[in-house]
């Protein structure tokens, strides 16, 4: 029978360093190995792995196991499946954890599946049963109307944990630990990556931003996402929006925020002329504060947020900007 130990973390790598989620992961997983006295490790893919390798272990890991390759310099859900799913068989991880984004919500359940294990998506908080020492794992369901607390019962537990959920540590650049290159054989992909287009983003990203400023379908056009933007700069924050203005052409589809778009965690969550539909609140729950601006005061936003403006919001929006730049000017 495999003896499952150890905690394993899958870092995602941006500019020859670990990306933010990634560090949280760490600073998260290093509480969970601690508890159950067991070691850290993290698996990074692709052309910049070696160069993260020191920012892994300065965030916690004991051992890095890094993988580089042509087929690996971008992501391709056949060889990065085959790749993360060898190097859990090797390590035999009792815990495997990935971030909430794009590649880890699409990785999981591949790996799930190959390695017999349990899987909990888009989870809130994990700790370890003091008991059992198996993972809790909390989750919102129902849109983020309720929470589900899991425990599973097959090895490896696999989460995928929300963004901001975990404060990033602080990194020790005098810790030391082991860097493991792991030789991957021929991987027959099913698909291949023909070729990468990146946006060019000014400003933060929405998922690390502090204060987000959503435009929903309320919105009258595309011009009143310059308003909106107007509102996001004044804060040093970014823009998000829902599906529909995405759809529409009116925003870039990087900016959706929602259970098929992007999973944002800020400080502050302005949401101004948005419903407040369970595929957009998913998204945005893990505010800690959520403002909303609407002119229907029955609107379902308003249940789920902490405060609330009945009002039309080419009224409000520049009051708000008015106010927001007194403030500043004040000092």
């Amino acid at each position: 029978m495999t003896e499952y130990r150890s905690v394993l973390v899958l870092g995602e790598t941006e500019h020859g360093r670990l990306a933010s989620g990634s560090r949280e992961l760490l600073g998260l997983g290093r509480t969970l190995a601690n508890e159950l006295g067991e070691e850290l490790k993290a698996f990074l893919v692709g052309a910049e792995a070696e160069s993260a390798a020191p920012d892994a272990i300065a965030c916690g890991a004991d051992e890095v196991y890094i993988a580089h390759g042509p087929d690996l310099a971008r992501y391709n859900s056949d060889v990065y499946t085959a790749a993360v799913t060898g190097v859990c068989q090797e390590v035999s991880p009792s815990i495997v954890l990935m971030g909430q984004t794009s590649i880890g919500r699409d990785l999981a359940p591949r790996v799930a599946s190959r390695l017999g294990a349990s899987l909990s998506t888009d989870c809130v908080e994990l700790r370890i049963d003091p008991g059992s020492k198996r993972l809790v794992q909390v989750r919102p369901v129902y849109g983020g109307n309720a929470v589900a607390t899991v425990v599973s019962k097959a090895y490896p537990q696999i989460a995928t944990v929300r963004p901001r959920t975990a404060q990033a540590p602080e990194p020790d650049t005098s810790r030391t630990g082991k860097v493991t290159t792991v030789e991957l054989g021929e991987i027959e992909a099913m698909v291949n990556v023909v070729d990468v287009v990146r946006e060019t983003a000014e400003g933060v990203k929405i998922e690390d931003a502090a204060v987000v400023v959503g435009g929903g379908a309320g919105l009258r056009g595309p011009e009143d996402f310059d308003m909106i933007g107007e509102l996001a700069a004044v804060l040093g924050g970014a823009v998000g929006a829902t599906r529909q203005p995405c759809e529409d052409g009116w925003v870039s589809s990087s900016s959706q925020i929602g259970q098929t778009g992007k999973i944002i965690a800020p400080d502050l969550y302005l949401a101004i002329a948005i419903s407040g539909a369970p595929q957009h609140m998913a998204g945005c729950l893990g505010s800690k504060f959520i403002v909303a601006v609407n002119t229907d005061p029955e609107a379902h936003i308003f249940k789920m947020s902490d405060f609330g403006i009945v009002a039309d919001y080419r009224e409000a929006v520049p009051a708000l900007i008015r106010k927001c730049r007194e403030l500043k000017s004040a000092g």
